[in-house]
């Protein structure tokens, strides 16, 4: 938390666009707020943030703003003299509209209520750190692989739409549709009737020569080849959509020769990072989820002291409505939702790697919650375990966590001593 501003010696708000910035800028004892413009530009920036240095003899300047992450702070990270003050969007829009029932925006108003929420509500608001390079670069890393499967799971989808339409076949001669021999198969093979007028030996060296070693499910392949009837032998179908398969078929290539290039580099970014052992020996953590789950925490212990406030960032805590006699429990909106994703993910990977996290599983199953459900309870479970793991740098012990719970007399391992037994 930011708890004092007295050592500031100005309090600005910017609001941030794509072109310029509005800016309000209230000085230490200053009675008015001053406004101006600000250009999107490296050097207006610089030039912008040298002169606050020199009108200010490099003391302290608070600088509130609506992002976390993105050009903006980017261009202001590298002026140590600059505190940025990160807000919530809908924090501002509330602060707004407590005031403005009408709802009307302006950009330079914005700007001062940004002012006005450090000078009122500093206790509350918290001063951006910026974390190791090496951390920053793996959070990079991992949410732009994540975007790329995305992209992979978009163009799988329009490529099996586009095949469904004249050329059906592929779709059941390959268990997976997302691979380079799929695409490569479509990009030399993008009809029915070239695949069948293709020799047999021909068809055999290109599986083998991408790495399909099952002689059977080869000659499988080139059987249905020879005896698959076309969906359709209209022209004006095939040619149109035949240009389209591969199209996409180039896009996913392309797709995941870069998704092999960011797991190369995040191994890369991952493993020299002092945290990286104590990550990577989580259970069900593997290469994707161990560097996601490091990203998630980072590395500055003190930024996350207390473990509810943690669960509260990834969005696995739920919330609690209260109003009258009514009570009513739901899961979080505002988070961000690729670390939770993260953490429900592993989580789910834990049941089959850990004897507590299936038998905890199971129990909330019993009860009838759905998978679902039950995946995050565990998530949440797991996170407390992992914080304190962070905290202490100490590796997680599977045997050491049991015989803790053995001796609370916990029932998730009430069947832990008849295992051994037996």
């Amino acid at each position: 938390m930011l708890n004092t501003l007295d050592d500031c010696a100005a309090l600005i708000g910017l609001d941030w666009a794509d072109q310029k910035h509005d800016l309000c800028l209230k000085a230490k004892g200053a009675d008015k707020p001053e406004y101006s413009h600000l250009k999107h530009c490296p050097r207006a920036i610089d030039e912008w943030a040298r002169a606050l240095q020199q009108r200010f003899g490099g003391a302290p300047v608070a600088v509130c703003l609506e992002q976390r992450k993105g050009p903006v702070i980017h261009a202001l990270l590298k002026y140590e003299f600059l505190v940025l003050i990160p807000v919530n969007p809908q924090t501002l829009a509330r602060f707004r509209r407590a005031f403005k029932t009408s709802r009307a925006k302006d950009d330079p108003t914005d700007a001062a209520l940004m002012v006005e929420l450090l000078e009122r509500h500093a206790d509350k608001l918290c001063a951006w750190q910026a974390d190791t390079p090496g951390v920053r670069q793996l959070q990079l890393l991992v949410q732009m692989r994540r975007t790329a499967i995305a992209d992979r799971v978009r163009i799988t989808n329009r490529l099996t739409a586009a095949l469904k339409s004249y050329y059906p076949q592929p779709l059941s001669w390959f268990k997976d549709h997302d691979t380079v021999l799929f695409a490569d198969f479509l990009l030399r093979w993008p009809q029915l009737d070239k695949a069948q007028r293709a020799r047999s030996n021909i068809l055999e060296k290109f599986f083998r020569d991408h790495n399909a070693r099952y002689a059977k499910i080869i000659e499988s392949r080139i059987e249905q080849i020879a005896d698959s009837v076309a969906l359709t032998e209209d022209p004006a179908l095939i040619s149109s959509y035949r240009l389209q398969v591969q199209h996409l078929a180039r896009q996913l290539k392309l797709t995941l020769e870069t998704i092999t290039e960011y797991d190369q580099a995040i191994a890369e970014c991952f493993n020299p990072l002092p945290d990286a052992s104590l990550f990577a020996s989580l259970p069900g953590a593997g290469p994707q989820l161990a560097p996601r789950l490091l990203a998630a925490f980072g590395s500055d212990r003190a930024h996350w002291p207390q473990v509810q406030s943690f669960l509260q960032y990834t969005g696995i805590a739920p919330v609690t409505e209260r109003s009258g006699k009514k009570s009513w429990v739901h899961w979080r909106f505002s988070c961000p939702t690729f670390v939770r994703q993260t953490f429900v993910e592993w989580a789910a990977q834990t049941i089959t790697r850990s004897f507590w996290a299936k038998a905890y599983y199971e129990q909330q199953r019993a009860k009838g919650k759905p998978h679902q459900v039950a995946v995050r309870a565990l998530a949440f479970k797991w996170i407390r375990i992992l914080h304190r793991c962070w905290l202490d740098n100490k590796p997680y012990d599977e045997a050491q966590y049991l015989m803790a719970l053995q001796r609370k007399g916990s029932p998730l391992v009430a069947g832990l001593g008849q295992a051994h037994d037996a």
